[in-house]
């Protein structure tokens, strides 16, 4: 919907901002849900190809700075500021460090498929001029990366309990 913006128009008409927001949001959850079991589902763990040892060995440096531009997306940061489109970058990070260190079938189709479409929609919004202005604050700033290493952190340190790969020495 936000690369159609007539279609976006029309919806936000017919429902008001607020509802198209939260239905939005409740598609979206829905089908985060719904990758997140098909992947776990996914039985052909067959290899595409050998996983890059590149990757393997930068993804606990590029997780924190995917997960930092994650958090800046959604803050008034100067890190939004200056790149407009952190959430995209940072997922476009996430997925082909995880495409490249994987090689997997399942991995090759999610995560190829997450980077495809955080190109195609970066190009959208950079065709669209869809950056609102505002004016950023350091302290969100700060709060963005404390949240995003942490996090980042987090997610690594439970990263087998959850996904079933260890991927870092500090992990359980």
């Amino acid at each position: 919907m936000p690369t159609l913006p007539r279609l976006r128009t029309a919806a936000v008409a017919a429902m008001s901002e607020r509802r198209y927001k939260g239905a939005f949001a409740l598609v979206s959850l829905i089908g985060l849900v719904l990758i997140i079991v098909g992947y776990a589902m996914a039985d052909n763990r067959a290899r595409l190809f050998a996983p890059a040892p590149l990757a393997q060995a930068i993804a606990p440096y590029a997780m924190p700075v995917a997960f930092v531009l994650f958090a800046a997306a959604n803050m008034r940061t100067h890190i939004r500021h200056w790149l407009g489109h952190p959430m995209l970058l940072g997922l476009m990070i996430w997925s082909a460090v995880h495409l490249f260190a994987n090689g997997d079938v399942p991995g090759t189709i999610l995560f190829g498929s997450l980077l495809a479409y955080s190109i195609l929609d970066l190009a959208s919004a950079v065709q669209r001029h869809a950056v609102k202005s505002f004016e950023p604050l350091v302290r969100h700033d700060l709060i963005s990366i404390v949240a995003g290493v942490a996090l980042a952190l987090i997610v690594m340190f439970l990263h087998r309990v959850l996904f079933g790969v260890k991927v870092v020495a500090f992990g359980v």
